[in-house]
C-alpha cells in the first residue's frame, strides 16, 4: 500500500484546502482547547481576537479577547501560533485555550464558521498529519491507543508506537531485504561470471531466515499485546465455598461478588479488571466446581470450564488437600495456563502441602481471603505468572489486528523465498515474492516500501562495487 493509493482512498472525505476547526478537550472541563487548521487559519482567528496571527512568531502564545461580529466580548483566552510544517497537522495551525463553559465553545466555534472554517470530521487532524507527512500510519493509529490508555503498560506501548519504534523495526527488516534482493541482483548480473562470488545460497538462505525469526517474533507479540489491552483474563477456580468470591472482593477492594456460605451461590462468571504493577488483569469468579443435578448451577459449572479455557491464569483455591483426581482434572485443562495454587483460610489453621501438589509449572501461596493475609504475595505472584515483556516505551509489541495480519502474510510470503532458495529456484523469481513480503510490511505504516531499481543500483555500488 502507497501514499498515492493511501490518499486516494481518503480524499472523498476531506481536502486539504478547507480549514477545519473542532474542540480538542472533552467537554465539561474548567479549560477548554479549540483546534484549528488549515490554510486560512491564522486569518480566521484574527477576526475573532485582537492577535495578527499571520505577524506575530511562530510558537508564541497571546492573550487575547474573543469577540462576536457584534462586539460582545464572549470570552478571554490565549491564542497558540504554530506554522506549517512545524505543527501537529503539518499545516499552519492556531490552538485558542479558553474557559470550558460549553456555551463559549460553541460560540468560538460559530463564529470560526463564519469565518471560512468548518468543523472537522473525526480523526480529520491527525489524518491531515499522516497525508502531510508528519506521522506514517502506524503512529497515527497510535494515538487513538494513547487516547485510550488506562494504565501504564497500555500507555507505554501507544508511546512506543507514537514515538516510530513500530516503524523503525520495519525500516531495518526493509534494509535487510534491500540486502537480499541486492544480493540476489547481483547474482542475476553476473551469473555468467563464475570467478566472481557475492554471496552464496546458503547465505542468502540464513538472512532471509533471520529476517522471518524476526518478522514471527513480532506476530507473536500479538497475544500478549491484545491481552494487555483488554486486560490479562485470570480465572479464579476451584471448589464451591472455598473463597473465591470473597478473594475477587479482595483483590478488587470492593464488594463485588455476592458472599455466602450456601453452596452454588456463585452461578454464572463476574468479571472486573484491576491493576497490578501498572498492567490491567481482568479477574473471572466462577461458579464452584461440584457434581450436582442443578441444571442452572450446571451451566455456571460449564461456564467455568469455558473461563479456564479463556484465561492465561488460573488461580486454583483451595481449603482442603486435592485428590488425584482433581489434580488431574485442572492439570488437563490448564496445559498452556500458568497455576498459582492457592491455599485459602490460613487464619482457620488451613494449609496445605506443598508436595502434595504434582502439578508442573505450578506455584503455592497460603493466604487469608477473609482477612487480606498474603494478598499482596499473591499479586505479584500473579504479575510474574503473565511473563510480560519489558515493557519500556522503547518495546515493540503488536496490539493491532491489521498489523499481525501484515506480519502472517509477510512470514507466509517469505517462507515462499526460503523455500525457492532451499531449491535453487532462479533469482527472478525469488525476487517477485520478496516484492510481496515488501508490500505486505508497508501495509503497517501506509507507506511505500517497495525497493525500486535505482534504490537496488545505489546499494551495489556502495557495497559491492566491482573494479571501484
Amino acid at each position: 500500500m502507497t501514499d498515492v493509493s493511501l490518499t486516494s482512498c481518503l480524499s472523498p472525505l476531506t481536502s486539504k484546502e478547507d480549514t477545519i476547526c473542532a474542540p480538542a478537550t472533552a467537554p465539561g472541563g474548567a479549560l477548554g482547547i479549540i483546534r484549528v487548521s488549515g490554510p486560512d487559519a491564522f486569518s480566521a482567528v484574527s477576526a475573532l481576537c485582537s492577535v495578527c496571527c499571520d505577524s506575530v512568531a511562530a510558537n508564541t502564545v497571546h492573550y487575547t479577547h474573543i469577540v462576536s461580529s457584534e462586539g460582545e466580548t464572549i470570552d478571554e483566552a490565549m491564542v497558540s501560533i504554530f506554522r506549517a510544517p512545524h505543527s501537529y497537522t503539518g499545516e499552519d495551525s492556531v490552538e485558542i485555550s479558553c474557559h470550558g463553559s460549553p456555551y463559549i465553545i460553541n460560540n468560538v466555534l460559530q463564529l470560526l464558521v463564519q469565518h471560512g472554517c468548518r468543523m472537522a470530521r473525526p480523526g480529520e487532524f491527525t489524518m491531515r498529519a499522516y497525508l502531510n507527512g508528519k506521522m506514517d500510519l502506524s503512529q497515527a493509529e497510535a494515538v487513538a491507543d494513547l487516547i485510550a490508555s488506562t494504565n501504564k503498560a497500555t500507555h507505554h506501548i501507544a508511546m512506543s508506537q507514537l514515538r516510530g519504534c513500530v516503524s523503525s523495526e520495519l525500516a531495518r527488516l526493509r534494509d535487510q531485504l534491500l540486502k537480499l534482493t541486492s544480493l540476489l541482483e547481483l547474482e542475476l548480473d553476473f551469473s555468467d561470471h563464475e570467478d566472481l562470488e557475492f554471496a552464496d545460497r546458503s547465505q542468502l538462505l540464513n538472512l532471509a531466515q533471520h529476517i522471518d525469526e524476526r518478522i514471527t517474533a513480532l506476530a507473536a507479540t500479538y497475544e500478549t499485546g491484545q491481552a494487555i489491552k483488554a486486560g490479562i483474563p485470570v480465572a479464579i477456580v476451584g471448589k464451591t465455598n472455598v473463597g473465591k468470591s470473597t478473594l475477587l472482593n479482595r483483590l478488587l477492594r470492593d464488594e463485588r461478588a455476592i458472599v455466602s456460605d450456601i453452596h452454588g451461590t456463585t452461578r454464572d462468571t463476574i468479571e472486573d479488571v484491576i491493576n497490578i504493577q501498572g498492567v490491567a488483569f481482568r479477574f473471572i469468579d466462577t461458579a464452584g466446581i461440584r457434581q450436582t443435578s442443578d441444571a442452572i448451577e450446571q451451566i455456571g459449572i460449564d461456564r467455568t470450564y469455558q473461563a479456564i479455557s479463556r484465561a492465561r491464569i488460573v488461580l486454583w483455591l483451595l481449603d482442603e488437600e486435592p485428590t488425584a483426581e482433581e489434580q488431574k482434572d485442572i492439570e488437563s485443562r490448564c496445559q498452556d495456563k500458568s497455576i498459582i495454587i492457592v491455599s485459602n483460610k490460613s487464619d482457620k489453621g488451613i494449609s496445605i502441602a506443598d508436595s502434595s501438589i504434582i502439578i508442573p509449572h505450578s506455584s503455592l501461596l497460603s493466604i487469608s481471603a477473609k482477612h487480606g493475609q498474603g494478598i499482596e504475595a499473591l499479586e505479584t505472584a500473579i504479575y510474574s505468572a503473565a511473563n510480560l515483556p519489558d515493557l519500556k516505551e522503547s518495546a515493540v509489541i503488536v496490539t493491532s489486528a491489521r498489523h499481525h495480519e501484515a506480519l502472517i502474510r509477510a512470514h507466509d510470503d517469505l517462507q515462499r523465498v526460503l523455500d525457492a532458495l532451499k531449491r535453487q529456484l532462479p533469482g527472478d523469481l525469488i525476487a517477485e515474492d520478496l516484492h510481496l513480503v515488501l508490500s505486505d510490511l508497508a501495509q503497517i505504516t501506509g507507506e511505500d516500501q517497495i525497493i525500486t531499481s535505482q534504490e537496488t543500483l545505489n546499494h551495489i555500488f556502495r557495497h559491492y562495487c566491482i573494479g571501484k
